[in-house]
């Protein structure tokens, strides 16, 4: 089929590639010319496990093109997806500038019927606003908008495209709806369901998805907090939680906040739409005050074991993108972190495998960005950890404890078990769980049924 993605930002950039893995012939398009070109050369700016060896097969095998003039990229398209930003407002309302104005484009030189596509997260209406922006110059019969919101998560985009555990597709039209059925009857293939709705409904699908999610997040973390003062462990609690049937294990991970370019944005502009609705949600709104707190959590953490004013103290950052596998800082907690720990007076040495450069870019100087993870220790009085990649599971704990200067560590994902770390020497404080003080060792022991605890000093 022939295709066109309008928007080679992460959502337009994946789905474009992954089209083309199928057999489609697709053309991307952006108005960043630097970018067009640097994708012709099979360079993506987004860093995505896979994605780069999909987008130089398919430019190689002439399925993936890539252009910036909209009339040459849709000139044989079947079916045009809109793959926009949609940014935040200050009152949390999506801008739906640059869809429309594309909508309006495509009003002066569309010629045969096409299905548009609404690939962006976008509030209830905008297929409708869409359809009476292309209203303005087309004949009804030239064309039919389609919501299809996407369900990616960063880190495993690809194969979340490939392999849906659903696709959602809302249109009123019956011919449209045989289009998309053949688009991705071949994603679906193991029998996951296409469910066709109507428009209103899928593009409110997707903010339902996600803000329940971020509810699940936010949850948790009230939970963790309750844990530390109740002295239970939230490690034990989601284990047991997650084995109800009705729960489920997923989204349970205590920590110190969500990020990125979709739960934060979507939840604020479910919040809005039920403002314009007249109506007012309670939860969501609790969601978003939980999370804003949450990311004051291991800043809160750090400076009530060091003092307030951090003036001549060194800390050791390890990640800063928003979760791992992705190199997006979008609303990251470790924003936050750094700009309370620098506004108390501290230096921060930090270190991400993939988000160093988009922290540079948007803060400069502020901050060292170290060449590992094990320069970052350098001169630290602790080590933070922030994001939880595979390559901080499992350090040299005797290197870290020989560099820092304090043998202190905050952790903000629970990267390490606490049985671990009581026989390191380690302070230690992380999220829902009691703190491991370098020289004390509690351990467990069953006597006559019942659980003893004896502590002693360490060796």
């Amino acid at each position: 089929m022939q295709l066109a993605i309008i928007g080679t930002g992460y959502v337009g950039l994946v789905t474009g590639t992954c089209f083309a893995e199928t057999g489609n012939n697709v053309v991307c398009i952006d108005i960043d010319q630097r970018k067009i070109e640097s994708l012709k050369q099979g360079k993506t700016p987004i860093y995505e496990p896979g994605l780069d060896v999909l987008l130089e097969r398919n430019i190689k095998e002439r399925r993936l093109q890539f252009t910036t003039s909209i009339t040459e990229g849709i000139a044989d398209a079947r079916v045009i997806f809109l793959a926009l930003p949609t940014p935040p407002g200050k009152d949390g309302s999506a801008d739906l500038q640059y869809v429309l104005q594309v909508a309006d484009d495509l009003s002066k030189i569309i010629t045969k019927y096409t299905v548009i596509v609404n690939k962006s997260t976008v509030p209830v209406g905008t297929a409708e606003k869409v359809a009476a922006v292309l209203a303005q110059r087309l004949d009804r019969s030239l064309y039919d908008v389609v919501s299809n919101p996407e369900f990616l998560r960063e880190g495993v985009a690809v194969d979340d495209f490939l392999k849906p555990d659903r696709v959602v597709i809302g249109s009123s039209s019956e011919k449209a709806r045989k289009v998309m059925d053949e688009l991705y009857q071949p994603f679906v293939r193991q029998g996951n369901p296409i469910y066709f709705m109507d428009e209103r409904s899928s593009e409110m699908t997707k903010y339902a998805a996600n803000s329940y999610l971020a509810m699940r997040i936010s949850f948790m973390n009230e939970m963790a907090n309750l844990c530390e003062k109740a002295g239970a462990n939230v490690d034990w609690v989601r284990i047991g939680m997650g084995a109800d049937s009705r729960i489920g294990k997923r989204f349970l991970f205590p920590g110190i906040g969500y990020g990125g370019s979709c739960f934060p944005k979507d939840v604020k502009a479910l919040a809005h739409t039920a403002m314009e609705m007249d109506y007012d949600y309670k939860l969501v709104n609790v969601v978003m005050h939980v999370n804003d707190l949450q990311k004051k959590i291991l800043g809160g953490k750090v400076r009530n074991y060091f003092g307030s004013d951090l003036s001549g103290l060194t800390f050791a950052v390890w990640g800063l993108s928003f979760k791992p596998e992705t190199d997006d800082i979008r609303d990251a907690p470790a924003l936050d972190l750094i700009e309370e720990l620098t506004g108390a007076g501290a230096k921060l040495r930090v270190f991400d495998p993939e988000g160093m450069n988009n922290v540079r870019q948007l803060m400069g100087d502020k901050v060292h960005y170290a060449e590992d993870q094990y320069d970052a220790l350098e001169g630290a009085s602790a080590l933070i950890i922030v994001t939880e990649w595979s390559e901080f599971r499992n350090p040299d704990f005797d290197r870290i404890a020989s560099i820092l200067v304090h043998p202190a560590i905050f952790d903000g994902r629970n990267v390490y078990s606490m049985e671990k770390m009581q026989t390191l020497g380690f302070y230690y404080e992380s999220i829902g769980r009691k703190v491991v003080h370098p020289h004390v060792r509690e351990t467990l022991a069953v006597q006559d049924g019942s659980i003893i605890r004896e502590r002693g000093t360490m060796d």
